[in-house]
């Protein structure tokens, strides 16, 4: 390998080896949350509890019945989108420590979400 192949190699790894170590971290807020659903409107259903994962910061739900995705920023920012048959919501908010709370709304709903860390 000559002088240029090798100083080329080098910054490579250089580059990526952060990075790598970045996204074996993890997020602070990995792991396992109970999203408390909440509407003001009777119509739409009011107490629903989802259990959702969160791994290095992407979002997957812990249930067969619903699905999960989206993204926790590391500052604690959230995006969720729920979804159980041909109903969808998305939500909004923040997490901090071992709790969190937002807003959501679907086609024709919205409300409020508290989260608590399993």
């Amino acid at each position: 390998m000559n002088g240029f192949h090798r100083s080329l190699f080098a910054t490579i790894f250089a580059i990526a080896f952060p990075l790598t170590q970045a996204d074996a971290a993890g997020s602070a807020f990995d792991g396992t949350w109970n999203v408390r659903i909440s509407s003001s409107s009777e119509t739409c259903g009011n107490g629903a509890t989802v259990a959702i994962g969160i791994n290095n910061g992407q979002i997957a739900s812990s249930s067969a019945a619903v699905t999960a995705s989206g993204k926790v920023a590391d500052a604690g920012s959230i995006n969720v989108t729920l979804g159980s048959g041909v109903k969808h919501a998305v939500g909004f908010g923040r997490l901090s420590g071992t709790s969190g709370s937002g807003t959501w709304r679907g086609a024709m709903c919205s409300g409020t979400w508290t989260a608590e860390r399993v």
